[in-house]
């Protein structure tokens, strides 16, 4: 069973590489390598473009230009420690599953990004939806060892979905 990603499409660019599709496989590899029930969870992932990502980024980072993705987890779920594996959240039961927050991700730069590594979009972006997801899950980059700890998990659950390490 795969999780519930509530995906909404702002720029229709993103229908012709399946977004709703892609992200729910993405969400529910990611899940199932965590060791997560798919069923017990939520999320929305909005498909957008650099306009629309440009104004987020400013509003909640302060930060007016694009990027690939931002993600607002319902909950703070970060490790106590640097390096620390975050706890896991409590799945909800199925009539009412746990939210695990939001995810954006904008259609210029991940096209350009893919395009410059020489990759598929759909690789790039399966790449990506598995960031924001470890992000609601409270991995971050911020220091050296946090940054080890999420890209080692996402290289790993891209490579169940035969998707290459985007760190090598």
């Amino acid at each position: 069973m795969e999780p519930l990603v509530d995906t909404i499409i702002e720029d229709p660019r993103w229908e012709g590489v399946g977004l709703a599709a892609l992200a729910s496989r993405a969400c529910a590899a990611g899940l199932a390598h965590l060791g997560l029930p798919a069923q017990g969870f939520t999320l929305c992932l909005m498909g957008c473009n650099d306009a629309r990502i440009a104004t987020l980024n400013a509003d909640f980072r302060g930060k007016p230009v694009p990027t690939n993705v931002l993600s607002w987890p319902s909950d703070e779920r970060g490790a106590d420690l640097a390096g620390g594996v975050p706890e896991a959240p409590t799945p909800g039961p199925s009539d009412d599953p746990e939210s695990l927050g939001d995810i954006a991700i904008a259609w210029e730069t991940c096209a350009a990004e893919a395009e410059a590594a020489g990759k598929p979009m759909a690789e790039h972006v399966t790449h990506l939806v598995i960031h924001g997801l470890l992000h609601l899950l409270g991995y971050d980059h911020i220091d050296d060892t946090d940054a080890t700890l999420m890209e080692t998990t996402e290289a790993r659950i891209l490579e169940t979905l035969g998707v290459t390490d985007p760190y090598r």
